[in-house]
């Protein structure tokens, strides 16, 4: 019975031990869908996350899938339990579909490089119609 007790708290104490070590990037989502949104539009989303981890979490580089999205993200260190936010923002004077990534490289204990995605669709802008051209002259047709 005391070998079992022994076995069974050593067990717990490992358990408790494996707890996240270093730091942990946890985001509440990592794919925003725009659905149809206008032309020229804003195109900017706000990743929201979290370090979950017990050290300081840093993010080394944001780099984007194409010219079209940029990247922002905080330059200082994100403290164990604190939140922040990853602006992703897409050009949305490209008209049709898209689906784009934003890479994070980040001393993240598990995962050193985070993938972001937003998609949706960019509507055609509206076409001007013609008006027709006044009749009549210079006085207006008297």
């Amino acid at each position: 019975m005391k070998s079992f007790l022994f076995i069974l708290s050593f067990i717990a104490f490992g358990a408790m031990s494996a707890k996240a070590q270093g730091p942990v990037m946890t985001f509440e989502k990592t794919t925003h869908d725009f659905g149809m949104i206008d032309h020229k539009a804003n195109g900017l989303h706000k990743f929201k996350f979290t370090n979950q981890g017990n050290e300081p979490l840093i993010i080394q580089s944001g780099k984007a899938s194409c010219g079209c999205v940029k990247v922002t993200y905080p330059q200082e260190p994100i403290m164990p339990g604190e939140t922040a936010y990853i602006d992703v923002t897409y050009d949305t004077n490209r008209v049709g579909n898209f689906n784009k990534q934003a890479y994070l490289t980040t001393n993240d204990k598990d995962y050193s490089m985070h993938t972001l995605i937003v998609k949706g669709d960019v509507k055609a802008p509206p076409t001007q119609e013609s008006v027709p051209a006044p009749t009549g002259g210079l006085n207006g047709g008297n």
